[in-house]
């Protein structure tokens, strides 16, 4: 075991900051308490962080298809689904007849929803095994709707092509959301409409994600999460009109909670994004001069 050299340490050092003399090895002393804690909790926290990403990471962000599919069909998770869903809805309207492009598909269900809705799908993603599960979902369906493997950064399409564009949480873990926002402007019609579905950085279920990282979760430490004025920051800089941003999910992560208080998330909804865990932001691309 690693945890008992770990404990010595912390103990030694806890030793020499009672009995140092000088103020210089005091200071010494207590940053060596302070690292050789840190270490024994990442090596005690550490299996139970990774276990967490695997079997109960609440937006399955750069995981594989059956995380969706988990998250989906746990109580917490289907409650929670459904109120993002149901807000970016609302925001992309009424889309029988338009041109869609879906960037980050993931699986494909968000798509094969606005299929259904009478639009013209296309859905990108970076994994080929996003892509294999959605094309699967579309085995025997009717509709308009192809998939293909993309990169957000680099949308294999002609500028101005679509109505309408949708990402949902696709900047947690890119480096460069700026170029992301570029492209997407690049390929909106004018007039066309952005509706971006990402993780608040304010909420319970962030402080959720930031202590998990400190206690040595993969995933998390490479999350990055933003707040209203940042995402309407990288629309604006991209050349879009931002319409609107509201917020989801105000609940901790708990299902007790979900059931409780699921029912006022859409009166949060209209007057805050404060404490949101899910914001969405709507932005049209400007028309350019008759």
């Amino acid at each position: 075991m690693r945890v008992r050299p770990i404990c010595a340490a912390v103990h030694h050092s806890d030793h020499l900051i009672q009995n140092s003399g000088s103020l210089d090895r005091r200071i010494r002393a207590f940053q060596c308490w302070v690292c050789a804690t840190a270490q024994g909790l990442r090596l005690f926290y550490t299996p139970m962080a990774s276990a967490i990403d695997q079997m109960t990471s609440e937006l399955p962000c750069g995981l594989g298809p059956d995380a969706y599919s988990r998250w989906r069909a746990s109580e917490i998770g289907g409650i929670t689904d459904r109120l993002e869903r149901q807000l970016i809805l609302e925001l992309v309207g009424d889309v029988k007849g338009c041109k869609i492009l879906d960037v980050g598909c993931g699986d494909g269900e968000f798509a094969v929803e606005l299929s259904m809705r009478g639009a013209i799908v296309v859905g990108i993603d970076a994994s080929a095994e996003m892509i294999d599960a959605a094309k699967r979902r579309v085995v025997g369906r009717t509709g308009d709707i192809r998939f293909q493997v993309a990169k957000a950064e680099h949308i294999p399409s002609a500028a101005e092509q679509f109505d309408v564009v949708t990402a949902i949480t696709i900047l947690c873990f890119v480096d460069d959301a700026a170029r992301i926002f570029q492209e997407i402007a690049r390929v909106l019609r004018p007039g066309g409409r952005l509706i971006i579905g990402e993780l608040g950085k304010w909420s319970i279920w962030a402080a959720g994600r930031r202590v998990r990282a400190l206690l040595g979760s993969t995933l998390w430490r490479r999350g990055s999460f933003r707040t209203a004025d940042e995402l309407r920051g990288l629309a604006q800089r991209s050349g879009l009109v931002v319409e609107t941003v509201r917020g989801a999910i105000y609940y901790p992560r708990c299902s007790a909670a979900a059931r409780l208080m699921s029912a006022y998330d859409p009166l949060l909804s209209r007057h805050t994004t404060l404490g949101a865990a899910f914001l969405a932001l709507c932005a049209v691309k400007p028309r350019g001069p008759d």
